[in-house]
């Protein structure tokens, strides 16, 4: 991958005003991907959605880093749910047709 399509995650520290160990910490509990290319971490333009996310449930609602991976996984959840819902609801106007 090309590093010009990467956003260096020192970058974001500065931006969003939180610690290195804030994106080393999602890392590890899995919930984003980090790439290391000559020492610098960087980070998929792609997750950056999620990662604003992340930031503003640790700042303004000041939840740890288990209690965001809580609430990602049950969000997780409740969009699965909710695409099957989609889902069954049209199969049954098949049904109904």
């Amino acid at each position: 991958m090309n590093i010009e399509n990467l956003i260096p995650i020192p970058a974001l520290c500065t931006h969003y005003k939180v610690e290195m160990s804030f994106f080393n910490n999602l890392s590890e509990m899995g919930l984003i991907e980090i790439k290391t290319i000559e020492e610098t971490q960087y980070i998929h333009p792609d997750t950056i959605y999620e990662i604003e996310k992340m930031i503003r449930i640790h700042q303004e609602l000041a939840v740890n880093i288990e209690g965001i991976d809580v609430v990602f996984n049950l969000l997780q959840k409740i969009d699965d749910l909710q695409n099957e819902l989609i889902s069954v609801k049209n199969r049954l106007r098949l049904y109904e047709s």
